[in-house]
């Protein structure tokens, strides 16, 4: 059975180690979880007891930027690593579900900008986008375990000793 294309080609590694993309990836994922989580915490606060509905807006919004803000930077990342902008073989999956990421928190940003919807709709379709963004970043996290493991494969070779 043919081995599977490995995560990174060493010429991709090397220009993922190189950019200074990779930084700023490194930087902005975490600081968007974060958000994540206090935004998520000040929805449920509001569904739960009707109390907090700007600073659970506010904290939306801002999470909605800030995931454009790294989708876009993750797509110059993904072009300089890959060449690509989106849906590179090594990255297609999590791409395609940026995606469905990308769409519900847009149809937050247009329903409430639009006032499409009442206020607790509103809170729903964002933990439905938070939902997905859950699942999306456990996509991530696993393909970056998965090129750790790789790398550790080729640094210590099936049969070599330390």
């Amino acid at each position: 059975m043919a081995e599977p294309r490995p995560l990174y080609t060493p010429e991709e590694r090397r220009r993922r180690d190189q950019t200074p993309w990779t930084v700023v990836q490194g930087i902005l994922a975490p600081v968007q979880f974060l958000v994540f989580i206090v935004s998520a915490i000040l929805v449920t606060r509001f569904l739960i007891t009707g109390e907090g509905e700007w600073a659970a807006t506010v904290s939306i919004v801002f999470k909605t930027f800030l995931l454009y803000t790294i989708m876009v930077t993750g797509c110059i990342w993904e072009k300089v690593v890959f060449g690509k902008y989106l849906f590179a073989p090594a990255f297609f999956w999590e791409d395609v579900f940026s995606m469905l990421v990308l769409a519900l928190h847009t149809a937050y940003l247009v329903a409430l900008f639009g006032s499409l919807l009442d206020v607790t709709s509103l809170m729903l379709l964002a933990l439905a986008a938070y939902l997905a963004y859950v699942i999306n970043a456990t996509q991530f996290l696993l393909k970056l375990r998965a090129a750790r493991l790789q790398q550790a494969r080729e640094s210590f070779p099936q049969g070599a000793t330390a």
